[in-house]
């Protein structure tokens, strides 16, 4: 048997490759909505990041988030992220 495919997703922080599992997805969803998405599944435009620090300051400070999905990220969502980035340790 061959073994099982592990999908990977870049980190919008570091910009690595890595196993989707490992990585928080932030959700535009076609209302316009933006919402920290932990199952993975949530249907809309996704953009992932690492579940440390670094990689979201990198993410903050570079705007990625806002370009990835496309519109202004709020105070709110990356205030949620860090909790669960704080949360995952």
């Amino acid at each position: 048997m061959k073994p099982k495919k592990i999908p990977q997703r870049m980190c919008t922080g570091c910009m690595e490759m890595k196993p989707k599992k490992e990585l928080i997805r932030i959700v535009k969803s076609s209302d316009g909505k933006i919402c920290v998405d932990l199952t993975g599944k949530k249907p809309g435009r996704g953009a992932y990041i690492c579940r440390n620090d670094e990689c979201l300051l990198k993410a903050i400070k570079a705007n990625r988030l806002d370009k990835n999905l496309e519109t202004k990220i709020d105070e709110l969502i990356y205030n949620k992220l860090k909790e669960e980035i704080v949360d995952a340790r």
